[in-house]
């Protein structure tokens, strides 16, 4: 059964860590201000296994990764 993930980066709470660029490059970058942003395309985080990866090592936890 194919479940859609869901990918949030709340923006208030982001500080510009980069932590999840570096952990799934895939899927996230950085925008002119520094901010995490998710690449076109990639808000259902494209299948990349380090997205959860990427959430977890966000120091602020500005991340959700949701199922369903």
């Amino acid at each position: 059964m194919h479940t859609d993930t869901r990918i949030e980066i709340d923006k208030d709470v982001c500080i510009g860590a980069g932590q999840c660029a570096l952990a799934a490059p895939n899927v996230f970058t950085q925008d002119d201000d520094g901010f995490s942003t998710l690449l076109p395309g990639r808000e259902d985080g494209g299948g990349d296994p380090m997205v959860r990866e990427a959430a977890r090592a966000c120091p602020v936890g500005a991340i959700t990764v949701s199922e369903g």
